[in-house]
């Protein structure tokens, strides 16, 4: 698995030092209120994990599953919710962790979703993001790092449910997907 692996981006201690970055801001935004803390599924769970455990507040946690890549490695453009929310967001401050943002697509349609069932306040918080492959404008408030436009695995991101289980970032050989 790690031969598949051309450059390691962020080592597990990079990818620490984010999500205690991205807790601290939350930390003091949220300082004595209650958060629902909202994992997309499968990517983010990694992310997700560490980052409530940095949190002070209490947290609520419910996990979604919305998708628009299928078993590809391109963005179908369709987003499909496979896995919908068990807590009522309505009245509540709602937090989405996402493993990366690459179009941009799903986490627009999520926030729009979440906004339209009430939720107090939405924000997004996102290890990873690709500006140069985003096509539409989505708020994205916590962003542990900007990355260039490279297939990435690891810490949560996958290629076929491949490679999830990394401790650290890597960019995947192009061989191994093409």
């Amino acid at each position: 698995m790690h031969d598949d692996i051309k450059q390691i981006m962020f080592t597990k201690d990079e990818i620490d030092a984010m999500v205690h970055e991205i807790a601290d801001k939350l930390n003091c935004e949220f300082k004595g209120e209650e958060l629902i803390a909202v994992c997309i599924l499968k990517g983010s769970i990694m992310f997700a994990a560490d980052l409530i455990r940095s949190l002070t507040m209490n947290v609520k946690i419910d996990f979604m599953q919305a998708s628009s890549y299928g078993s590809g490695t391109e963005s179908s453009g369709v987003i499909k919710i496979k896995k919908d929310l068990d807590n009522d967001i309505a009245g509540k401050n709602v937090l989405i962790i996402e493993d990366i943002v690459d179009s941009g697509r799903t986490l627009k349609l999520l926030r729009r979703e979440f906004e339209a069932r009430g939720a107090r306040t939405v924000r997004v918080a996102a290890l990873l993001s690709k500006p140069s492959r985003c096509m539409v404008d989505v708020d994205v408030e916590y962003t542990g790092s900007e990355i260039p436009d490279e297939f990435v695995v690891g810490y949560g991101l996958d290629l076929d449910e491949k490679y999830r289980q990394l401790d650290y970032v890597g960019i995947l050989k192009p061989e191994i997907y093409t």
